[in-house]
C-alpha cells in the first residue's frame, strides 16, 4: 500500500481541516475506506477532504464531526473553512500557480494576476449574481496571489489577452485606463510578456473560455481551464500537451510584446482618457 500524502496544515484552512479529519481518523483506527462506508460516502471523498482539495457539504461535514468524536471542533473549523473565499475546484490550482517556475495564460478577461484591485472588485462584485461570499474577502485573496510576481526569483510569465478584453468596459473608462496603464508596466518587467490576439487571429479552438498552462519545479506542467462559475485542472499530460500546442499556436498569431504595448497604449489613450467613471 503506497504511503500516505504527507499533508501541511499550515497551508490553508482547508488543509488544517484535512489534516484534523486524518488525525482523528488514524486515531480511530479506521481506514479512509471504512470512514467512507460509515458517512456513507466514496473513500476518494474522504482523500480529498484530507487533502484539502474539497470540503464536504454541510451533512456529511456533521457526520464526521460525530463518528470521529470531535465534539463540534470539526464543525466549527468547517465553517471557517466555508468562508474562504477561494472556491473547492481552485485551491490546488492556486496551490500549483504559488510554485510555479513559469506561467502561459491566455485570458478573454484581464487574468486575476494582472487585475487592479478596482478591476478585481468590480469583477467580484457582478460574480454576486452567483453566490453571497464576502466580496472584499475575494478581493484581498486576489490580490494576495500576485505576490508572486514580487518575489526576488519571479516566475517567468507569458500572457496573451484576447484584444476585446481591451475594449470590454468593466466599471468605467476611468477603471480600464488603470487596468491598462498596469498591464503596460507589468509587460515592462524582465520575467513578464504580454501579447494581444487580434480580433482577426482569433482560434476557434480558444473561443470557449481562458486557460492557463503551469510548469512546476520538478518538472512536470498542469493546466487550468476557467469558465464563469468553475474551473477545472488538468494533469494528465497528454491533455496538457494538447493545450501546450494550442497556446503555442495563438501565440504565433499574437502581436509582438511591443506591438502589443502599442495597441494597449493606443486603446488607453483613444478610449479611456477621460477621468470619471462614465462613457463619453
Amino acid at each position: 500500500m503506497p504511503a500516505p500524502k504527507e499533508l501541511d496544515p499550515s497551508a490553508s484552512l482547508a488543509a488544517l481541516y484535512g489534516a484534523k479529519i486524518r488525525k482523528l481518523r488514524t486515531r480511530a483506527g479506521w481506514t479512509q475506506r471504512e470512514l467512507g462506508d460509515r458517512v456513507p460516502v466514496a473513500h476518494s471523498r474522504i482523500a480529498q477532504f484530507e487533502l484539502g482539495n474539497e470540503t464536504p457539504p454541510e451533512d456529511v461535514a456533521g457526520k464526521l464531526d460525530q463518528l470521529l468524536g470531535a465534539d463540534g471542533d470539526l464543525t466549527d473549523l468547517w465553517k471557517h473553512v466555508r468562508r474562504t473565499p477561494i472556491p473547492d475546484w481552485a485551491r490546488k490550482f492556486v496551490a500549483y500557480e504559488a510554485r510555479a517556475r513559469k506561467m502561459r495564460k491566455f485570458s478573454q478577461i484581464i487574468p486575476g494576476l494582472a487585475q487592479t484591485e478596482a478591476y478585481a472588485r468590480a469583477v467580484l462584485l457582478s460574480g454576486q449574481i452567483y453566490d453571497d461570499a464576502d466580496v472584499e474577502a475575494k478581493v484581498s485573496a486576489r490580490l494576495d496571489r500576485q505576490s508572486v510576481l514580487e518575489r526576488p526569483d519571479p516566475p517567468w510569465v507569458w500572457i496573451i489577452l484576447d484584444e476585446a478584453v481591451l475594449y470590454r468596459v468593466v466599471e468605467g473608462p476611468s477603471t480600464m485606463r488603470e487596468q491598462l496603464a498596469h498591464l503596460l508596466e507589468l509587460g515592462g518587467r524582465p520575467r513578464i510578456h504580454m501579447q494581444v490576439l487580434p480580433f482577426k487571429d482569433v482560434d476557434p479552438a480558444a473561443m470557449g473560455g481562458s486557460f492557463t498552462l503551469l510548469s512546476l519545479p520538478d518538472g512536470g506542467e498542469v493546466a487550468y481551464e476557467e469558465g464563469i462559475v468553475f474551473g477545472r485542472l488538468v494533469e494528465d499530460s497528454e491533455a496538457v500537451v494538447r493545450r501546450s500546442v494550442l497556446y503555442d499556436r495563438l501565440q504565433a498569431s499574437a502581436l509582438s510584446p511591443t506591438a502589443s504595448a502599442g495597441l494597449i497604449r493606443g486603446v488607453m489613450e483613444e478610449h479611456y482618457s477621460c477621468a470619471s467613471d462614465e462613457m463619453s
